[in-house]
């Protein structure tokens, strides 16, 4: 960051990842700031959890503009958004994204405008703010670069006025909360808040440095260690032990966590008799909302009547119920259990979303059906734009009804199906002329590579036949090769395969049969090469390991200097690999 009054996409790109490999180096020590709204130590992980699901979509954008960066993070980090300081910490992007998603450059005063609309988002959604918390942190930063905003002042010397004021109000929060002056801690939601802050102007401004190229991986944290928490002074002026604070105060029990995927109609009204409800049963309510989810937290000692009264808006996931008092006392224990069902629930939501994804009531122009198998290559297809997948492929073909139920999900005038199959081709062409109240439109894209290069050239500002048009041909553009293995023996092509062995398949036939791996690949992918090429890019499955695949990877880039080199994890059965030559 220097003293240029302006920032691009790039510069808001690397600035949200480096906060959020921040945070998660210092989470332990913000777990033990945690003493509000309980003492239940976890606000470090929620917060944590929450800015990394944003980081992985935010990281994974190759192009970065505002609109795709502020909408990475907003998105993320709500379907992402763990624990009370989680989903709070999610409305503050969320408004401060809102504030700059359809800018070209961001000055100062967009970035004053930015936070003031961070803090109003953020409390709007909590029914009762209580001071001395991350909100009084993001008010103090919002206050003072409103202030600022007005002067003369350079980039560098405003970002750095503003980080110390709020380093000064979060200093000031145990005189707002007698339960952290008691402590003898700061607030710890605020001190997650300005760790993000100060990691992103640390990296921005050359302090530290990440490398970000082959994306967020949160696990793989390097650079400064982060301070170690049991140096941190816990007592209050008698020499109370933090542990020993008593639970007696906790009136409601239990932290209870759900997603509402709405079905049913939820405007502002309903919202409002849904937050007086739990708030009726409980405490420390937040409830956020899109178009298409709730999020809700309440601490309550009825988590069941909570999730009944959800089940009247729609179907529940990542659904999540605490005991505070258990977690005070068993902390280090809880916290290992806590983080495995974190990651289960985080599975099981993307799941969900992906299989039982509801629309938004209002009919969009058109959307898109895709079949899909493998983690990563569902993600990819999710990343560019796909409604609902189908899970399917080679040897289990989705049926002509699994294509009604989808395009029954897919609220859109219009709605383009991927079979990415030539054995599913037949199904969605049956799917399509037993549809009456929507166009369906069938790209026949008879691999996952050309149902990419096919949504990729998608123009929303055509129609739908010019659309079908342009997408097949660059689907013409593309080769594919893919690498499996044989059941049987046979001789096809003039080959004697025997069962077991390699083989390298293009568009064409089998091109490559061999006992290795990496004989028959490399076969394959020769014959698929030539001097128009341009770009290569490789899926590996589910049964190759991530380091053999890196190490093809780097002797396609050096075999094919000519060409960029594209590596992705699909995480498909059956093929080894999937490669496209364009």
């Amino acid at each position: 960051m220097s003293q240029n009054m302006s920032v691009n996409a790039k510069s808001l790109q690397y600035g949200f990842l480096a906060g959020a490999k921040r945070i998660e180096e210092k989470k332990d020590y913000i777990n033990e700031l945690n003493v509000f709204p309980v003492p239940d130590g976890d606000t470090g992980t929620n917060m944590t959890l929450t800015i990394t699901a944003a980081a992985k979509e935010v990281a994974a954008i190759s192009d970065p503009t505002f609109a795709n960066v502020t909408k990475a993070m907003s998105t993320g980090s709500l379907r992402g958004a763990r624990g009370n300081s989680g989903v709070i910490l999610s409305q503050l992007i969320r408004g401060f994204c809102k504030e700059l998603e359809g800018k070209e450059e961001v000055v100062i005063e967009d970035v004053a405008k930015a936070f003031n609309r961070a803090v109003a988002t953020a409390y709007k959604a909590v029914m009762k703010p209580k001071e001395g918390t991350i909100l009084t942190v993001a008010k103090g930063l919002s206050d003072k670069a409103s202030e600022l905003s007005k002067s003369k002042k350079g980039l560098l010397e405003f970002a750095t006025e503003v980080l110390e004021y709020g380093r000064e109000v979060l200093n000031q929060t145990p005189e707002m909360l007698p339960v952290l002056k008691e402590a003898g801690v700061v607030d710890s939601g605020g001190e997650g808040l300005m760790t993000i802050l100060e990691g992103a102007f640390d990296a921005l401004t050359g302090k530290v440095s990440y490398d970000f190229s082959n994306g967020f991986d949160a696990g793989s944290v390097e650079g400064k260690t982060a301070p170690d928490a049991s140096g941190l002074k816990m007592t209050n002026s008698a020499g109370i032990d933090r542990k020993e604070i008593d639970t007696s105060h906790i009136k409601y029990g239990y932290c209870t966590e759900f997603i509402i995927m709405l079905e049913k109609e939820y405007n502002k009204k309903i919202e409002q008799e849904f937050k007086a409800y739990l708030e009726s049963i409980g405490d420390s309510l937040v409830v956020v909302s899109d178009d298409e989810i709730v999020k809700v937290h309440v601490h309550t000692n009825h988590p069941g009547l909570a999730f009944e009264r959800g089940l009247t808006y729609g179907s529940l996931t990542s659904m999540k119920v605490d005991n505070m008092r258990e977690e005070h006392r068993e902390k280090v224990i809880m916290e290992a259990e806590k983080m495995a069902s974190l990651q289960a629930a985080e599975k099981e939501a993307s799941q969900n979303q992906e299989k039982e994804k509801i629309m938004s009531d209002r009919r969009r122009e058109y959307g898109f059906i895709s079949v899909s198998v493998g983690e990563g290559m569902n993600d990819i297809f999710k990343d560019l734009g796909v409604d609902y997948l189908i899970e399917g492929g080679q040897t289990m073909n989705p049926s002509t009804e699994d294509m009604l139920n989808a395009i029954d999900k897919v609220n859109a005038n219009t709605i383009y199906i991927l079979p990415n199959n030539k054995n599913i081709i037949l199904a969605a062409n049956q799917a399509q002329s037993l549809t009456e109240d929507k166009e369906i439109i069938v790209i026949p894209s008879k691999t996952a590579p050309q149902g990419v290069a096919a949504l990729i050239s998608f123009d929303p500002s055509k129609s739908g036949e010019e659309n079908l048009s342009t997408m097949t041909e660059e689907m013409g553009n593309v080769k594919t090769g893919q690498v499996t293995y044989a059941v049987r023996d046979t001789s096809i092509d003039g080959k004697s395969i025997n069962a077991g062995d390699i083989m390298g398949i293009d568009d064409e036939g089998i091109k490559a049969v061999s006992t290795d791996l990496l004989t028959s690949t490399k076969e394959l992918l020769s014959q698929m090469v030539d001097e128009d090429s341009e770009l290569i890019s490789i899926y590996y499955g589910a049964d190759v390991k991530e380091e053999d695949a890196k190490e093809f990877a780097d002797y396609v880039e050096d075999t094919y200097p000519d060409c960029d080199v594209e590596f992705n994890y699909g995480g498909q059965p059956i093929y080894y690999y999937i490669i496209s030559v364009e």
